[in-house]
């Protein structure tokens, strides 16, 4: 899990190798117990607080920032504690907590473009999810592997993801993951330009997050916020080229992230406003737009917002020489090079 080079090198497959997963986890999780103390649920606990701890990393500073800790404390603190004896119960909830990290270490690398690392995680994860009986937890798990797939050019296997995680949450209520579940589908229907559905999906998103109550929902849900939605239902707007419409959640999403200080979401709802400001042919506005786009971007490490600065500056490429958009080429240029 340390050596970074040789995971990147795995690549993202849409049809990725469960089986296989899954027999060396179920193996591992049935090796007979080391020696050691008796898990007990207050081990649980501490492993939850430091969830928290390392998803505040993410959002706040990147997937690009936290990661080697986490690995380093997944290897050392939680996976040992599989290994150990442990009560049903216990087991049920260290398999959750393990699930959780193992989770948040798929969706680091994601953020950090090592999609092939990200996706083995992420499979992990729901194994362990399924090992605990925690069908949102599963649900949530189905969700980043859904966004995944879609960001990687996979969008029809991005909508089923979606509506199977949808699925997994038929016997549990679980609003914010329900409501991240419909904007993820409506992503991947806006790539296939499939109009009603997506706006159909935004609309059972805004509905599900009406009821979000966050004080009962787990820790993992806490990043689905307004922030967030409003940020992923511009995107699918934008793909749709429904410039005002995706405008509008932009700078919803751009707001509540300025209010929380989250610099990977303005900038990706930044990169997004910029997009609707050059399908409308206002290269001043996506110019300003792009400009404050960077200025978050290196504020984390986050492969994806370099992602959507480049994305920004493609775009503007059939304006061609114009003076704008030599200044915003020369800026990416020093941000990649950093």
């Amino acid at each position: 899990m340390d050596r970074r080079k040789f995971l990147a090198a795995a690549p993202f497959t849409a049809a990725a190798g469960v089986g296989p997963s899954r027999d060396w986890l179920l193996s591992t999780l049935d090796q007979e117990p080391n020696s050691g103390p008796r898990v007990r649920l207050e081990d649980v606990v501490h492993v939850r607080n430091m969830f928290s701890v390392f998803q505040d990393t993410d959002v706040m500073q990147g997937g690009g920032s936290g990661r080697l800790l986490l690995t380093q404390y997944m290897n050392e603190h939680v996976y040992p504690l599989l290994q150990r004896t442990y009560s049903d119960a216990v087991r049920h909830a260290l398999c959750a907590a393990s699930a959780e990290q193992t989770y948040l270490l798929g969706w680091m690398a994601y953020d950090d473009g090592e999609h092939g690392t990200a996706q083995r995680f992420l499979i992990q994860a729901l194994r362990l999810a399924e090992e605990s009986n925690d069908a949102a937890l599963g649900a949530h798990i189905l969700a980043g592997m859904a966004d995944q797939a879609t960001l990687t050019g996979n969008p029809e296997e991005g909508r089923r993801l979606a509506q199977a995680g949808r699925q997994g949450l038929a016997k549990v209520d679980s609003p914010a993951c329900l409501a991240d579940l419909w904007a993820l589908e409506a992503r991947a229907l806006a790539l296939l330009g499939e109009k009603n559905a997506t706006a159909r999906a935004i609309v059972q998103s805004e509905l599900a997050f009406g009821r979000v109550e966050h004080v009962t929902e787990p820790a993992w849900a806490k990043f689905i916020d307004a922030a967030y939605l409003h940020g992923e239902h511009a995107n699918a707007f934008r793909d749709l080229g429904q410039a005002d419409t995706a405008a509008e959640h932009a700078r919803e999403s751009i707001q509540h992230a300025r209010n929380q200080n989250r610099a990977r979401r303005g900038a990706m709802s930044q990169a997004a406003l910029a997009v609707t400001h050059l399908q409308k042919r206002n290269l001043e506005a996506a110019h300003s737009a792009g400009v404050r786009t960077l200025d978050l971007a290196v504020r984390v490490k986050s492969s994806r917002a370099v992602e959507a600065v480049q994305d920004v500056r493609q775009r503007m490429i059939p304006f061609g020489p114009h003076p704008l958009v030599s200044d915003f080429d020369e800026r990416v240029r020093i941000l990649t090079a950093a």
